[in-house]
């Protein structure tokens, strides 16, 4: 695993130099959009839906839409003066119980490991995390905003989890019928229901059985044969290499414009004067086979003269 982020956790005067390790990863399954013919990844364009014009990176800003439609622009020196912290503490404010935090307010785990010359504190606040059965409300600076976290302990290892702000939390608009009482027999075959089912909880026992099917088919999709061979896109931004295109059509487009052959027309060019020239080397080798040939002709008619003066 590669750390994230560098600070250190500080409760009273204990300070406890850690590093954050990202805790979790996402193994669902994802698709990517193809055109269905040949397996191409289908792309999309940063169009303005005023002018129909394609966006350029560098030309797109912040917008933050009101309440009645209307789009406010923020541009970087409006963002400057936002309120940034940058700092690299993990500042504990109280310790409360475990119960008391509803788990839908956590969001996100991460590990903290401790510096090497930091073992010891990093063991001190472990162990009384432990032994009070609490957790550490803390703050934190993640990605120039302050955070609300908590500190818990997982196998032996402190764990940061932070949290949604409270009004982040949606109350339902529904009502439930409560007055509706379930009868005395009714709540007894529930609970014994309840006590029939029950057990511990072990994570093992469960399988991601969508992503398992989705792997095996692509699998044997695979095996078959069955697997478009697209051309790979150049690597590099998406934006860079638009540029480079554009660019390059730019130039053969005035190029053409002036009368000049394309890139691809010259090379072709070459290669029929190389022909060419190959053809006139040969033919130029092949040239003493004739003259010794004359040569042979010439010596012929010589000899039938001589043969004629000799008649006579």
């Amino acid at each position: 695993m590669r750390a994230i982020w560098k600070g250190a956790v500080s409760f009273g005067l204990v300070s406890v130099p850690v590093k954050l390790y990202a805790a979790t990863e996402s193994k669902d399954i994802s698709f990517r959009q193809v055109h269905a013919k040949d397996g191409g990844r289908i792309r999309y364009q940063r169009i303005c839906s005023l002018d129909g014009e394609e966006v350029a990176y560098a030309d797109i800003a912040k917008g933050y839409e009101t309440e009645d439609g209307e789009m406010v622009v923020l541009d970087d020196d409006d963002l400057a003066e936002l309120p940034s912290v940058s700092s690299r503490e993990i500042t504990v404010e109280k310790f409360v119980p475990s119960d008391q935090i509803d788990p839908m307010l956590f969001e996100k785990s991460y590990y903290l490991e401790p510096d090497k010359a930091a073992a010891k504190p990093y063991s001190l606040l472990r162990k009384a995390l432990v032994e009070a059965d609490r957790m550490a409300l803390v703050t934190v600076a993640l990605r120039n905003r302050t955070s609300l976290a908590v500190l818990r302990v997982r196998d032996d290892v402190i764990v940061l989890q932070t949290m949604m702000w409270p009004d982040e939390i949606r109350v339902p608009d529904f009502n439930v019928d409560t007055d509706e009482e379930a009868r005395p027999q009714e709540v007894k075959m529930a609970t014994m229901l309840v006590e029939t089912l029950a057990g511990d909880f072990d994570a093992t026992e469960f399988e991601d059985d969508y992503r398992q099917a989705v792997e095996e088919l692509v699998r044997a999709k695979v095996e078959g044969g069955e697997v478009k061979r697209t051309e790979e896109a150049p690597k590099g931004g998406g934006e860079v290499v638009d540029l480079l295109a554009a660019l390059q059509r730019s130039v053969e487009a005035a190029k053409t414009a002036r009368g000049e052959k394309p890139a691809a027309d010259k090379t072709g060019t070459k290669k029929a004067t190389s022909k060419k020239a190959t053809s006139k080397k040969t033919a130029a080798k092949k040239a003493p086979a004739k003259k010794a040939s004359t040569k042979k002709a010439a010596k012929k008619s010589t000899s039938k003269k001589t043969a004629t003066k000799k008649a006579s």
